[in-house]
């Protein structure tokens, strides 16, 4: 089924955002005197990290909400990726200091973890390779 293999490309894509948004969190705040000597200083801007999160949010409702929607109907991914977002918003507009570099990494730890299981739960996966999903509709009931 064509939205099962595009699908799992956008949790695959989603996992990635969600870690390099994760690692930016974290180190950004530490190493924000380096980055303009680096040429890197531009990602201390809010903008692209608000951009960020607006990217990853797209993709985690379009991936994980299809999924949800077409394929496994599991609450887990959505409720991760919910909570990981409120983690974000919640440290960007109300945690400061490093306090904030330890919080919102949380949240897009949990934003990826949404798309991991989003993806084992849909079952895209190549005929003999079943066992790693969780939700493989092709899996016998006894």
């Amino acid at each position: 089924m064509i939205f099962e293999r595009g699908n799992s490309k956008l949790d695959n894509v989603g996992m990635t955002a969600s870690v390099l948004c994760a690692i930016h969190c974290a180190f950004v705040p530490l190493l924000i005197t380096v980055l303009p000597l680096a040429g890197l200083g531009f990602l201390a801007n809010p903008l692209v990290e608000w951009s960020m999160i607006i990217f990853a949010l797209f993709i985690g409702i379009y991936a994980i909400g299809l999924s949800y929607l077409n394929t496994h109907r599991r609450p887990l991914p959505v409720l991760l990726l919910i909570g990981g977002f409120l983690i974000i918003i919640i440290g960007h507009l109300f945690v400061s200091g490093w306090h904030e570099a330890l919080v919102v990494p949380v949240g897009g730890l949990m934003i990826a973890t949404a798309h991991f299981f989003n993806f084992r739960y849909s079952g895209n996966c190549e005929p003999g390779r079943e066992a790693f999903h969780l939700g493989h509709r092709n899996h016998k009931k006894y």
